[in-house]
């Protein structure tokens, strides 16, 4: 069969390496892809905004199956868009992907079934947000509605942080805002809890901890995720069964009450609190870098899971795991998140020595001949499996340092609370 991935980043990267283990593939296309799927797939240049331009490329080449990475192109209602062709489109349909493009719509589902969530409140101007801050207490959470790229969540500790936060979103800084979101903060530890969907049935799809900061010690402005580990420390069979029974099914039944079944990946960002879940927010798709980190541990083949759910048959297949713990080290652009510079040669990314528990997944990168570029804030994530999540670090800190690219940087410390040092 003929499989067409829509993103550029290393999520993408990682699912294309897992579905071409596959005997059923007989080619990839990636739009656009990156310097690491062009050697293992054809990358195709066209803009994910350009619906038709994917479509009629995938229809003229008999592709069978599209993959739907990043979620821009889900909230815009791309697996919709594919409803009058015979191709198999893996991802929710536009309604249920508003779990992640409008973070108020997901409140209100929270609100109406009971869903345990941070306290929260809506507002339509920056001055109704600040006379609402007068009368609260901090910290508190600042958060923009829409997509943000995992950068439009504020945590303030005072008034003028909080007036930053509101003044900035309502100037646009990550699209139009009419709504600003303003939460009670809630002080507990993060996890991500992943799971597959073929719009009747679920299945857990393990468990992950990002580092969202830029900086050491979870410091400084949020990114896209700077590197992440699984399992989560957190996991264990009482908590798991908390969070499907009182966040994960009920918002499936709420979508379901709204004419939607969903399918795909859904990522659960959680805050526990004295081991009770509460919901910060959702993801209408796999995480990055979480994708990386959780799809190397996975023994049953990827394309077999997706197939299943597009045909609704997810209840035949029991999903296996390797009983290992992963690491992922994101290497960024110097600058990042802010101004960073592009093109820069990365070389030596062809003589790292991997063995079987180490993986490399390009996100922002291009080829330009046989070289490898800069292309994007993000640039490679480092993977590896071991027994112990300190064997994994350190491996990956061998394998930069022999990268030796140096307008690179990373956090040295992801991992911190599940590694003793």
């Amino acid at each position: 069969m003929k499989v067409g991935i829509i993103g550029s980043g290393g999520r993408e990267h990682a699912i294309c390496q897992a579905i071409k283990k596959s005997s059923k593939v007989e080619k990839i296309f990636c739009f656009p892809g990156n310097a690491g799927t062009s050697e293992i797939a054809e990358n195709i240049e066209i803009e994910l905004s350009d619906f038709n331009a994917i479509k009629t490329f995938s229809v003229n080449n008999n592709i069978n199956l599209i993959i739907v990475g990043p979620e821009k192109p889900l909230v815009d209602g791309i697996v919709d868009f594919f409803n009058d062709t015979e191709i198999d489109i893996f991802g929710p349909d536009k309604i249920s992907a508003q779990l992640e493009g409008s973070k108020i719509f997901t409140k209100r589902i929270c609100d109406k079934y009971k869903i345990p969530t941070a306290k929260f409140g809506i507002f339509e101007s920056p001055n109704e947000a600040t006379t609402f801050l007068k009368k609260t207490k901090f910290p508190l959470v600042v958060k923009a509605d829409g997509l943000a790229s995992g950068k439009g969540v504020y945590i303030c500790e005072d008034m003028n942080a909080a007036n930053i936060a509101i003044k900035e979103i309502f100037n646009g800084k990550f699209g139009v805002a009419i709504n600003v979101l303003i939460e009670e903060f809630l002080n507990g530890e993060e996890m991500s809890y992943f799971i597959i969907s073929d719009g009747k049935q679920i299945q857990s799809f393990d468990t992950a901890q990002d580092h969202k900061r830029v900086l050491e010690g979870d410091k400084g402005p949020n990114t896209g995720g700077m590197g992440a580990y699984s399992p989560s420390r957190l996991i264990n069979q009482v908590l798991e069964k908390k969070i499907l029974n009182k966040i994960i099914k009920p918002t499936i039944k709420a979508l379901q009450e709204m004419g939607s079944n969903y399918k795909g990946f859904l990522y659960a960002g959680l805050m526990i609190v004295n081991d009770e879940p509460y919901l910060i927010e959702y993801n209408v798709r796999m995480g990055d870098p979480e994708c990386q980190t959780i799809l190397p541990k996975l023994k049953t083949n990827l394309l077999d899971i997706m197939e299943a759910c597009c045909n609704k048959k997810l209840e035949n297949l029991k999903i296996e795991w390797h009983d290992k713990k992963s690491l992922c080290v994101v290497l960024c652009s110097k600058g990042y998140p802010d101004k960073y510079q592009n093109d820069i040669l990365i070389e030596n990314t062809e003589k790292l020595e991997l063995d079987d528990n180490d993986f490399i997944y390009h996100s922002g990168t291009k080829k330009i001949g046989d070289k490898v570029y800069s292309n994007g804030g993000r640039v490679i994530s480092f993977v590896s499996l071991s027994s112990n999540f300190k064997e994994s670090r350190d491996k990956i800190f061998s394998l930069i340092k022999n990268l030796n690219w140096t307008n690179g940087f990373f956090r040295k410390d992801i991992g911190h609370k599940v590694i003793d040092e």
